[in-house]
């Protein structure tokens, strides 16, 4: 099967997506909009060094929070911010409007699970 140019496949049309939705979300968890209690569940912002480009990347996710840790999982094993994880556990997560640094801790399975361990706040 031939693509023509300027044709999208549904990954290209799915990827815009998530980019023009990110581009709306992120600022709002970053200031803390649906951040979990000390206990819960609620969105946080993932940061993350590009493996390849060595810039910061952002995603907003669903993560699991108890204290100082953050879980967070994917089922997507091509999923770029884990990969960027497995290559530099050197991470920070932000909620409570706040950025916290953390140090994360990939485990993959069908169910892909980064724990993030945030330092303590001083």
């Amino acid at each position: 099967m031939t693509e023509t140019p300027g044709s999208n496949t549904s990954s290209d049309v799915s990827k815009e997506l998530f980019r023009r939705l990110n581009r709306v979300v992120k600022p709002l968890v970053k200031a803390g909009l649906g951040s979990p209690l000390p206990v819960g569940l609620g969105a946080v912002v993932l940061e993350s060094t590009g493996r390849v480009s060595g810039k910061q990347r952002e995603v907003p996710v669903l993560g699991f929070r108890v204290g100082n840790r953050v879980l967070v999982s994917t089922v997507r094993s091509e999923s770029q911010w884990v990969k960027n994880l497995e290559a530099n556990d050197e991470a920070a997560v932000w909620y409570c409007g706040s950025r916290h640094e953390a140090t994360a801790s990939v485990k993959r399975a069908p169910l892909n699970i980064v724990i993030l361990d945030a330092a303590q706040d001083r």
